[in-house]
Parts: C-alpha cells; sequence; structure tokens
C-alpha cells in the first residue's frame, strides 16, 4: 500500500539532521518531509513527489518513471517529480537525493 511506503520512508529518514516528519492537518505539506524547513518529498494523489533539480526531473521524465508535479494548478512544476508507483526507482534512493538537494 502507497501510504504504508510513505510512512516507512518517513520512519527512515526523520531522525536524518534537519529532518522534520509530517505534521497532522490538512494544509500544504502538512504530508511531507522537510528539511531545515523546506519540503523535500511528500506524498500527494497516491504518488511519493521529490523536489529535484531541474535536470534530473528530466532525466526521470524522459525514463517513463513519472511525470513532472502540477498542483492543480495546469502548471507542470520544474523541479518536482511526481514518481508512478509502479517505477522501478527505490523510494529511500529518491528521497534521499531530494533530500540532500533541498538540504543544500
Amino acid at each position: 500500500m502507497i501510504e504504508e511506503r510513505f510512512e516507512d520512508l518517513v520512519d527512515e529518514l526523520q531522525h536524518c539532521p534537519g529532518v522534520t516528519p509530517p505534521r497532522l492537518g490538512r494544509g500544504f505539506g502538512s504530508h511531507a518531509l522537510k528539511v531545515h524547513g523546506r519540503i523535500f518529498a511528500m506524498l500527494v494523489r497516491g504518488r511519493l513527489v521529490v523536489k529535484l533539480p531541474r535536470a534530473r526531473v528530466d532525466e526521470l521524465v524522459a525514463d517513463r518513471h513519472g511525470v513532472r508535479f502540477d498542483a492543480n494548478k495546469g502548471i507542470p512544476m520544474k523541479e518536482w517529480f511526481s514518481m508512478d508507483p509502479e517505477a522501478p526507482v527505490e523510494w529511500s534512493a529518491l528521497a534521499r537525493e531530494a533530500m540532500a538537494f533541498v538540504g543544500e
């Protein structure tokens, strides 16, 4: 189940320096992992969404592992990637990559 996979990811990463787990609530970012107060990974509409450099997002999209994230505004975001739940990409590795990018 996707929610359980995200919970496992939260359990793994919440003890990393500067990382805070999702908080209770319903607003934007309430289901997000943050590093130094900045979102790097979140669960949105049953998909893992991560912030990565634009070139990396381009690569993942070209490899058909998912799409650019669109926050329901009709404009795909350049540095946000929404992974296909069936993609053969390891969640932990991708989230750690996003954490390093955002934490710079």
